[in-house]
């Protein structure tokens, strides 16, 4: 069963920056675009399972601040080494100034 997850308000996250919410056991990451989209991502990085909420957002893509690998998060494509493994990523959607992932 999916549901929708109330996870922070829009102006909670600084256009081109991020926020990690935790819900349950599992950590997520929450992205402002520079075009004002929302998206999420799981919130570790799958090469040494760090928090990304500590790296750094340029454009469209997270850098984990432990190697420097990075991905792109409206895909979870994994773009530089050391990471080669994609990130999760979940369906967002931004109702009434709040932001809302789905997850299983």
């Amino acid at each position: 069963m999916t549901q929708w997850i109330d996870a922070c308000a829009t102006d909670d996250i600084d256009a081109e920056d991020l926020i990690r919410f935790d819900h349950g056991a599992a950590t997520y990451a929450i992205y402002h675009a520079p075009d004002g989209q929302f998206y999420a991502t799981a919130g570790k990085c799958t090469h040494e399972d760090v928090h990304l909420a500590d790296g750094l957002v340029m454009d469209h893509v997270i850098e984990c601040p432990k190697h420097n690998g990075q991905f792109d998060y409206r895909t979870g494509e994994a773009k530089r080494a050391p990471v080669c493994v994609n990130l999760k990523t979940y369906p967002v959607k931004d109702e009434g100034g709040r932001v809302f992932i789905q997850v299983a």
